[in-house]
């Protein structure tokens, strides 16, 4: 064998170990092409089981804001109502504050008159009782006729 038949057989043993690489390399890319074909395979059906699922959940969102939206219409008037009523309880307290103070001041009023008139002892807490009933009537008078204004 000549140099050149040596260089060949060297060259067909290199491009045998070459080709027995090659089909190693060839075999494990196809393994792993055939597994995402397996995963790519079953995409479908998961992309399918996901929207049924995201289209269940959607619904049931949709009825839990129905719901929650009835309860909040539902329970609009009854906070209208807490709501008038803590007004009419201030309007009240309002007016009994008003009330009191004017009896307080007729009160000194009266006080002010048996002093000034040397109405002492029996005599000047008969009249002071007098005094406070005629204003206590006049008083509430005039709250039953705010009472009958406002309904």
């Amino acid at each position: 064998m000549d140099l050149l038949g040596i260089g060949v057989l060297v060259f067909a043993i290199a491009f045998l170990i070459l080709v027995i690489f090659l089909i190693k390399a060839l075999n494990s890319l196809t393994k792993v092409l055939g597994g995402v074909e397996e995963t790519v395979g079953k995409l479908p059906d998961q992309m399918d089981e996901i929207s049924k699922q995201t289209e269940v959940i959607l619904h049931n969102s949709n009825e839990t804001i129905l719901d929650l939206n009835q309860k909040m219409d539902d329970l609009n008037p009854i906070f209208h109502i807490v709501r008038d009523t803590g007004e009419a309880s201030q309007r009240l307290s309002s007016s009994l504050v008003d009330i009191t103070n004017s009896f307080k001041k007729d009160s000194t009023e009266g006080s002010s008159k048996v002093k000034e008139k040397n109405m002492g002892g029996l005599y000047g807490a008969l009249a002071l009782t007098y005094f406070l009933a005629q204003k206590r009537k006049t008083l509430k008078d005039e709250f039953q006729q705010q009472g009958a204004g406002n309904p």
